[in-house]
């Protein structure tokens, strides 16, 4: 009995973590008003990282951070590092590869905020996210509420289980 209850909380926070991803990609592609307006959008020609590396970088790493700002093969990997990691861990596929792109990029967002951050002497959202990958990974969540049963039983992830 708890091991359901703990498979469906597994399931559901990949697919939390899965659709957060996923909005802030469509959010920066089209506009959508939340986190960036429409004239911003990046299919309006803006910058999907620019504004953040930019103006929200703080702390011992800002120089390099602003160094990337507005260099389009950047604006492309977030871009398509969101989407990756979104459709893995919305669809429960490629649950390892989406896990551990969305770790590295919730690093690289953590080293872009400021050591220390700003409400917590080494803890913030993106440290918790971190640590949520890290459990949807070893707990191999694809498998639940998800298309993770049908993948993880193919002969090529049972061969090559860095895809699981």
């Amino acid at each position: 009995m708890e091991s359901n209850k703990l498979k469906a909380v597994l399931g559901l926070l990949r697919l939390g973590m899965g659709f957060i991803f996923l909005w802030a990609f469509f959010d920066k592609l089209l506009g959508l008003s939340f986190a960036t307006t429409p004239e911003k959008a990046w299919l309006s020609g803006g910058s999907p990282t620019s504004g953040f590396l930019q103006f929200g970088v703080h702390g011992p790493f800002a120089n390099f951070y602003h160094s990337l700002a507005g260099i389009p093969a950047v604006d492309w990997l977030f871009m398509l590092g969101l989407l990756f990691v979104g459709i893995s861990l919305t669809l429960g596929i490629f649950v390892r590869l989406g896990g551990l792109t969305g770790i590295i990029m919730l690093l690289l967002m953590y080293g872009a905020l400021g050591l220390p951050p700003e409400n917590h002497p080494f803890i913030d959202n993106h440290i918790i996210y971190i640590l949520v990958m890290g459990i949807l990974i070893l707990g191999n969540a694809g498998k639940y509420f998800g298309f993770g049963n049908t993948w993880y039983n193919t002969s090529f992830v049972q061969k090559y289980k860095i895809f699981a």
